[in-house]
């Protein structure tokens, strides 16, 4: 649910010259989508977005974050200076100064993801910045801001998008232009549509992606691989138009409209929409077909902005392929095999890492890079 609560802040300095600091200082503090409670692997996270503004004349610069909850202001997560230059971007080019620098009139936005044990309840920001005045003086304050409560929408509880494996989903959070990194404002606001997005690629037991020629995209294990409906519901868009290359090498790079190549968008009731991308060509589905759960609906390809063959899949609140906000969802059951250490690991193609044992994780959104593999052949 998108909710626009914005938290306009004077920072006011205790003791002299409080008066002036009040009249030449000012944050926005925005938290602009619920924050949502997801599982994780084993874990629960608070995954949400905290957007700063300085309508301050000088630039501010942002030295701690605490993230606090419930009516006594727990500390629930704290970000210092070198955690946050990892979780910290600014809205358009980066400042030479560094990412925590908010310039005036500038934004810059801190992707929260927070473990936590359970609900934490409504939770609040308090903010340490510094300012460097005209005379070079430097004032540091503390503000607090940006409350919020967590989102109540439960849940979607998914079915697989795909059979067997091994797949690993890539994707990483703190990955600088990842998909949880990447705002569009294409159709008058500002979504963040891949916010728990993820690429599935198939791979072998070495963690190889393809047998024979990789420039070959059917060479490549997942190319092909049947696409399933994670749930019941109703075919409210697809794109079938785009041809597959003949190459993994060749390919143009695509400009943004066509960047998801050919595509399924599913409601899956709820406010919610299942979207396919990077299809094959020779769609299965059309508008307005009922599909139920495991159903196929198209097949993995290579059309629009890939580096390999794979599947991309979200949850988005609307049927719109970058006008919308990302959802958190769970799968039912999986089995999981292994995890990559990081994204790194798996691009240079390295052999993942096996659990101990192979193991059924039931109702959790995966982990970054995990090995799994889904229920069928």
């Amino acid at each position: 649910m998108r909710i626009r609560t914005l938290f306009l802040t004077l920072l006011a300095l205790a003791g002299p010259g409080a008066a002036t600091a009040q009249t030449r200082q000012a944050l926005d503090i925005a938290v602009t989508d619920a924050p949502d409670l997801v599982r994780i692997g084993d874990h629960d996270q608070l995954v949400y977005e905290l957007h700063l503004t300085n309508f301050s004349a000088r630039p501010l610069r942002l030295d701690r974050l605490v993230v606090e909850a419930g009516k006594d202001r727990k500390p629930i997560a704290t970000y210092d200076a070198d955690r946050l230059a990892g979780w910290i971007e600014p809205v358009g080019p980066k400042d030479e100064a560094g990412a925590r620098i908010i310039a005036p009139g500038r934004r810059a936005v801190v992707y929260i993801n927070a473990p936590v044990s359970g609900d934490p309840g409504p939770i609040l920001h308090a903010l340490t910045l510094e300012r460097t005045n005209a005379d070079g003086s430097a004032e540091s304050f503390t503000v607090s801001g940006g409350a919020a409560s967590l989102s109540a929408a439960a849940l979607p509880r998914l079915a697989p998008p795909l059979r067997g494996g091994p797949w690993v989903a890539v994707y990483e959070p703190a990955m600088e232009r990842g998909h949880r990194r990447v705002f569009y404002a294409t159709e008058g606001s500002a979504t963040l549509p891949g916010r728990f997005a993820i690429d599935f690629m198939k791979v072998d037991t070495g963690g190889k992606l393809s047998s024979g020629d990789p420039d070959i995209p059917a060479n490549h294990y997942g190319f092909g691989a049947e696409v399933l409906a994670v749930a019941d519901g109703t075919i409210v868009g697809v794109r079938d138009d785009v041809p597959d290359p003949a190459n993994v090498g060749g390919r143009t790079n695509p400009g943004i409209g066509d960047a998801s190549g050919n595509y399924v968008m599913l409601d899956i009731g709820g406010g919610r929409i299942a979207i396919y991308e990077h299809l094959r060509q020779g769609a299965r589905v059309r508008a307005g077909d009922r599909v139920s759960a495991g159903q196929v609906v198209g097949h993995l390809g290579f059309t629009g902005q890939a580096s390999a063959p794979h599947l991309h899949f979200h949850l988005a609140d609307r049927a719109s392929i970058l006008g919308a906000e990302g959802q958190p969802y769970i799968f039912a059951s999986l089995t999981r095999l292994g995890q990559y250490d990081t994204i790194d690991s798996f691009s240079r193609g390295e052999t993942w890492p096996p659990t101990d044992r192979s193991e059924t994780v039931r109702d959790s959104f995966l982990p970054p890079n995990l090995v799994v593999r889904f229920p069928g052949d």
